[in-house]
């Protein structure tokens, strides 16, 4: 599986409050919950999203609570991964279940800027950064891991598992 576009850059420590404001938490319908993804850190978030749809952050992204509207409304939103230098690990099991890669990468994330154009090969490891003509290794997420991205989310991947 091979991921190719632009990248929006964000900092340490975005929490899921920001992510997802806890004002919006009644919000049920996926494609409702997208339209406030990020309003609380980058007010241009959905304008960027449509031409950069891959998020390289510093540390701790998604620490704060355990919302997982916080992962939700991020793909519902267009974002198609997230590589960051660490990711809280209740943010990093949400993303999955939506089907969404995260990726770990310090060196990765250190040294991507905005606006760069990136190539994420998963089962490789690999991330290629097309505008500065690098890359960054990683360690490729668990074949189960693989599984239920390929498959759009846990609810497709245990659907298909019950067939």
């Amino acid at each position: 599986m091979i991921i190719k576009g632009k990248v929006i850059k964000y900092g340490d420590d975005i929490n899921t409050d920001v992510i997802f404001p806890g004002r919006y938490l009644a919000i049920t319908d996926p494609k409702e919950m997208a339209e406030h993804a990020m309003e609380d850190l980058d007010k241009d978030f959905l304008e960027k999203v449509k031409e950069k749809r891959i998020i390289v952050a510093g540390k701790n992204f998604g620490c704060g609570s355990s919302r997982e509207q916080a992962a939700t409304c991020l793909k519902y939103a267009g974002v198609e991964a997230i590589v960051a230098k660490s990711f809280a690990r209740i943010f990093f099991r949400n993303a999955i279940n939506q089907g969404m890669p995260v990726i770990e990468s310090a060196e990765a994330s250190e040294d991507i800027d905005d606006g760069d154009e990136i190539e994420i090969i998963l089962d490789r490891g690999v991330i290629k950064n097309l505008s500065k003509g690098k890359e960054y290794n990683f360690k490729p997420l668990p074949a189960f891991i693989m599984e239920i991205i390929e498959d759009g989310g846990l609810v497709n991947h245990l659907k298909k598992s019950i067939k």
